[in-house]
């Protein structure tokens, strides 16, 4: 269809459109300029924290020093490792659902430990922080009172 053929009307209509959705996106562009500057002021006059928040002009010096300060090869040791977690939580999930659907003793044997597994909160099947660069003895928690299987409540044990 040509566009010679378009009635006057509807003409009109699709500029009404085209121009509502020109003040949208200006009107969307003008809000997170608005947003950045007040942050930025709100900062540098201090009644935000900006160690907490940081400030754009920071966040953007960052970004721009992103060779200097080796944050790409974090972002992208962080995107590695997700994406291999990822891929081998799924080809596990995959095996054993697999091995599961195949073998009914397996399925029977396993069946309570999967039912207690899956009523578990996700987040008390994280791993311990000891890998991750803090110290062998330390806890998110007073005393290490809060993690079971931490180091510390193995070498000194208390009852809670």
């Amino acid at each position: 269809m040509k566009s010679n053929n378009i009635s006057k009307e509807r003409k009109e209509y699709l500029n009404k459109l085209r121009k509502e959705k020109l003040y949208v996106f200006i009107t969307q562009i003008f809000i997170l300029v608005a947003f950045i500057i007040i942050w930025e002021l709100l900062a540098n006059m201090e009644i935000i924290d900006s160690f907490i928040t940081s400030k754009p002009s920071r966040i953007l010096a960052t970004f721009i020093n992103l060779k200097s300060n080796e944050l790409i090869n974090h972002i992208a040791v962080t995107t590695f490792e997700t994406i291999v977690g990822f891929l081998v939580g799924t080809v596990l999930g995959i095996i054993i659902a697999i091995l599961l659907w195949w073998s009914k003793f397996l399925e029977k044997v396993l069946d309570p430990y999967l039912v207690v597994l899956n009523s578990l909160p996700k987040v008390a099947l994280r791993t311990n922080y000891y890998f991750m660069g803090r110290s062998r003895n330390t806890c998110n928690y007073r005393n290490g009172y809060g993690n079971i299987f931490s180091s510390y409540n193995i070498r000194n044990f208390e009852w809670f």
